[in-house]
């Protein structure tokens, strides 16, 4: 009796370790800031964000993103092996300057919490593959962002969903 005891605690607290290890996200400081007004622009355009927020397992700034002509990664998504997203990173690059680390954070959180796809390959967007100017987009960045969210796929659909059809045929 006692040794069953025994194994069934050692059960419990496993996986309550494991439940518990699940339901926290290691956030980068110098992401938080941004991740926090973008949660207040999902707020805003009524979309929920936790339950993504706890797929994560981190969104970080790292240095093992590529950084050559022709192939510079400033942000991705990283999946794990059943291929769900697991990771926001953001290349220690897109720090340089301000502007660009939220350009590059909200692109990369748009993929994750709102299943935004690239818009363009080349252009003044947020969700541009590759962005002509960072400076443009920083310039117009209201407008970026309301398009950014109202065009994006949660958005759609939870609108889709509340919309009312009036039939206007008597």
């Amino acid at each position: 009796m006692r040794k069953c005891a025994f194994v069934f605690l050692i059960l419990f607290l496993s996986l309550s370790s494991y439940l518990y290890s699940q339901k926290s996200v290691d956030i980068d400081g110098r992401l938080q800031p941004l991740l926090n007004d973008f949660f207040e622009q999902c707020e805003k355009y009524g979309i929920d964000y936790h339950a993504k927020l706890f797929q994560l397992e981190n969104i970080d700034i790292v240095s093992s993103l590529p950084l050559e002509e022709k192939n510079t990664v400033l942000g991705k998504v990283s999946r794990n092996a059943s291929g769900k997203v697991n990771q926001i990173l953001i290349s220690w690059a897109a720090m340089l300057d301000p502007e660009i680390l939220k350009i590059v954070a909200f692109h990369e959180f748009a993929h994750h919490f709102l299943d935004c796809k690239h818009t363009c390959q080349d252009c003044n967007e947020i969700m541009a593959v590759t962005n002509i100017s960072y400076f443009a987009i920083a310039q117009d960045w209201e407008n970026q962002v309301e398009t950014l969210f109202k065009t994006s796929p949660i958005y759609l659909t939870n609108n889709k969903a509340q919309t009312v059809v009036v039939n206007t045929f008597n």
